[in-house]
């Protein structure tokens, strides 16, 4: 495993702990979330129309995730702070993942 992928893992770990207890008193940013989604989903997932294709195809493209009655930025913190197998662990803020949220709501 690289060094810098080691150390994501790591700060998953910290900052896990610390994103569920926080609450939100800001408002959701999809320009920052499409670029979090570019910089970290799209080597599994489709995330925008522009993207062609993925490393994976057994990861959902974010428009059927967006498409999924009960997608919520609280269901996808706790996705990305408890990732099933295949996923990697992503050190995000809760900020960030509400960003992230709003940008694949976008894609309705």
């Amino acid at each position: 495993m690289p060094e810098a992928a080691r150390k994501l893992l790591t700060m998953c770990t910290v900052v896990a702990s610390c994103v569920l207890g926080q609450g939100s008193a800001f408002a959701a940013d999809a320009t920052q979330g499409k670029a979090i989604a570019e910089r970290w989903c799209t080597g599994c997932h489709l995330v925008g129309s522009q993207q062609k294709s993925a490393v994976t195809d057994q990861a959902p493209s974010f428009a059927s995730i967006a498409a999924r009655p009960d997608f919520s930025d609280s269901r996808l913190a706790f996705l990305l702070l408890s990732p099933h197998p295949n996923m990697p662990n992503l050190a995000l803020s809760r900020g960030q993942i509400a960003d992230l949220a709003d940008y694949i709501l976008t894609l309705k």
